[in-house]
């Protein structure tokens, strides 16, 4: 195990409304945000299952990819990650990090990453999903909790695998809504992913899937997202990604416009930290 700066998360009120941000990109400065949740209950379990061995998957720019190359090393584990795309002659700042903290990296194409199932074809190895969904990742994200009290009615985040959202699910109580706000575009299971990782009783929680501040795609950056991202931080010095955060604090801003929620609503929206992406992006884009 590793120390985690849990007495650094702060909850910043960034509106004269009840709406806050929970800080969880300063938990760590490499297994930030949510990714340490995600994570923990399965590398606990390959631990028990006497495994040696972690392999999970990711894109280039995954800071669930590096997360795990470290915490696998700071517990005793070797890892290997499969890399969507083609490697190329410099790694880029992410891959050279994962590989610098012991990950092996295997680089396959976009095709092949479609069918991962067939690269899951050793028992010795412990497989831990993109994003780290599975039931076990949801269940260490409901730990987030003991940052959110029974005073908040929303819980909002950002959902790429639904990991996280289901999490959330797990440990809201029942006057409390989870918003998840979706990132990806033409992604119509995502919600069922989610609804996977619950059972029975978690299915019949407050929650919603909101679409349409995708911005282009997973990842996509127009400009006048660039824009907002600093003006944000100029106005409140809140650092966002452009995979994630930015998106779903934009989509937050223009919510809580629109009248969706309560004038009597509290709001917390979990800044799942992981500014790997941003590293794309030529230098002097971000004003951060």
């Amino acid at each position: 195990m590793f120390n985690l700066n849990y007495h650094k998360v702060f909850i910043q009120n960034i509106q004269s409304l009840q709406l806050n941000i929970l800080r969880l990109d300063e938990l760590h400065p490499i297994v930030s945000g949510n990714k340490w949740f995600k994570l923990q209950l399965q590398l606990q379990d390959a631990i028990k299952k006497n495994y040696t061995t972690i392999t999970t998957f990711g894109g280039a720019y995954s800071n669930h990819i590096v997360a795990t190359a470290f915490a696998c090393q700071q517990m005793g584990l070797a890892s290997i990650g499969i890399i969507r795309g083609n490697e190329t002659k410099a790694l880029n700042h992410t891959l050279l990090a994962a590989q610098q903290f012991g990950m092996q990296l295997q680089f396959v194409t976009r095709e092949a990453y479609a069918n991962k199932q067939q690269y899951i074809n050793n028992n010795n190895i412990y497989y831990i999903n993109e994003g780290g969904y599975a039931v076990l990742g949801a269940n260490g994200v409901a730990d987030i909790y003991q940052w959110i009290d029974e005073t908040y009615t929303h819980i909002v985040c950002a959902v790429g695998t639904g990991t996280m959202m289901a999490g959330l699910v797990k440990g809201a109580l029942p006057h409390q809504k989870v918003v998840g706000i979706n990132v990806l575009k033409g992604n119509t299971t995502l919600l069922q992913q989610v609804k996977t990782l619950l059972n029975v009783d978690e299915n019949t929680k407050q929650f919603e899937l909101i679409n349409g501040y995708h911005f282009g795609g997973y990842a996509k950056h127009p400009q006048a997202l660039i824009t907002w991202m600093n003006d944000l931080y100029k106005k409140q010095q809140l650092p966002t990604d452009i995979v994630y955060t930015s998106k779903l604090l934009f989509a937050v801003t223009d919510l809580q416009q629109q009248g969706y929620f309560d004038k009597n609503s509290k709001i917390m929206v979990i800044h799942s930290g992981g500014l790997q992406g941003n590293l794309s992006l030529p230098k002097g884009t971000l004003v951060f």
